[in-house]
């Protein structure tokens, strides 16, 4: 449903909204509240019967079924991570050397520069490596767009069509084995224990914010260097 939200919270506000029985039309709520009781509607038909049980569970019993699915979410959204970074990169970088990826190292360097800088001009380069270039969360990663080329012109060209989303996309949905030439699944993958039969304005979103940890040198999956991207992401989608 949202694989960054706090569950906790979540539900504590659906299940006011509830029962106050809120309408379409009421202007109390700004859009993004709009959005997260979406997002607990969504949840009460994705798992039977929840929303009897949240109506007539205690306080105390709300927090336990909160917390059992914000542990279910953190572990998938955890292998899906340790998944995403061992995907090949040319050259390969070791899954568990994180400091020597980001703007360290040459490749991933080149992938995250903002669309419409160098990253082959050697001050552009420098200034991103020592900070003197801060980048904002608004500014989209070259490795978005189709053949990590950006036409200034024609912003929207190629967006969110890099090979590399491609294969991360099947690593997370369809299976890692996908991600071959010659599949091997044994098992379902999860769109297909999940019934997703399409891409998803929010499954992109999730997708590029792990391609993005895993070029990174990022320690921690919600640290602040990717707060900002991971939030305004999520907006738009």
């Amino acid at each position: 449903v949202h694989a960054f939200c706090n569950v906790q919270t979540l539900l504590t506000n659906g299940i006011v909204l509830m029962s106050e029985d809120i309408n379409l039309n009421d202007e109390s709520l700004t859009a993004i509240e709009w959005k997260e009781y979406a997002i607990f509607k969504e949840l009460l038909c994705m798992v039977p019967s929840i929303e009897a049980h949240l109506m007539e569970s205690s306080e105390e019993m709300v927090t336990t079924i909160a917390e059992l699915i914000q542990k279910g979410i953190n572990g998938a959204r955890a292998d899906d991570t340790k998944g995403v970074k061992s995907q090949s990169l040319n050259p390969h970088i070791p899954r568990n050397v994180k400091s020597g990826r980001g703007f360290n190292h040459e490749h991933t360097g080149a992938l995250l520069c903002p669309a419409g800088l160098n990253w082959a001009n050697i001050k552009t380069r420098t200034k991103l490596v020592n900070g003197q270039i801060q980048v904002a969360g608004d500014q989209w990663p070259i490795f978005l767009y189709a053949n990590y080329t950006y036409n200034m012109e024609d912003p929207w060209n190629g967006l969110l069509q890099s090979g590399l989303l491609i294969l991360a996309f099947k690593h997370i949905f369809t299976s890692p084995s996908s991600v071959d030439q010659e599949p091997k699944a044994t098992h379902s993958g999860n769109a297909q224990i999940h019934g997703m039969r399409s891409v998803t304005k929010a499954s992109i979103a999730y997708v590029v914010t792990q391609t993005r940890f895993a070029l990174t040198s990022a320690q921690f999956f919600l640290d602040g260097s990717g707060d900002r991207f991971r939030v305004l992401l999520f907006q738009y989608c």
